[in-house]
């Protein structure tokens, strides 16, 4: 189990070619679970992380990189349509890493700068039915199941979490 060594970095321009390839890496293995990117993700990505970091400089977004204690890229986590105090979790963690704790402690993480320093008051997430690990992540961060919605044209869930305003210091840059 990793999460003793599990950081979050906000997202940089830096991160790109780290990015890519972990992207890459794990396209298939995302694929079972939610919408491919796409090839144009992977051929315009450039394009795609400038407009992401456009995004989280005009403050509609927050994404994180998960890296591990040797520096390594194997995960995200984001905070996205951030508004009115709520915003929408979304995360991936690799496929060497799954099941290890990584995800559970990287949503933590991102729980604890939504309320402190991104002064959110709730997160909102969504994940297919099937997809019991994701759903054990989102439960044992206390998220509650809130309703059924279609998730990448298959059966889902959505989950609420509420936070309380806390004092956090900022992700590692």
């Amino acid at each position: 189990m990793f999460t003793d060594e599990v950081r979050l970095e906000r997202l940089r321009a830096d991160h790109a070619a780290a990015l890519l390839a972990f992207e890459r890496a794990n396209r298939a293995y995302f694929a079972r679970y939610i919408s491919d990117r796409g090839d144009a993700f992977f051929a315009d990505f450039a394009a795609v992380l400038d407009a992401r970091l456009a995004e989280q400089d005009a403050g509609v977004c927050h994404f994180h990189v998960v890296v591990d204690d040797r520096g390594e890229l194997i995960g995200r986590v984001n905070l996205v349509d951030v508004q009115e105090g709520s915003a929408d979790l979304g995360y991936r963690i690799g496929e060497r890493w799954a099941g290890r704790g990584v995800a559970t402690e990287a949503v933590a993480q991102v729980c604890r700068l939504a309320a402190g320093a991104y002064g959110l008051s709730e997160l909102i997430a969504s994940t297919a039915v099937g997809n019991t690990g994701s759903r054990t992540v989102l439960e044992r961060n206390g998220f509650t199941l809130v309703g059924d919605e279609v998730v990448a044209g298959k059966p889902g869930v959505r989950y609420r979490r509420p936070l309380e305003r806390v004092e956090a210091a900022g992700p590692a840059d």
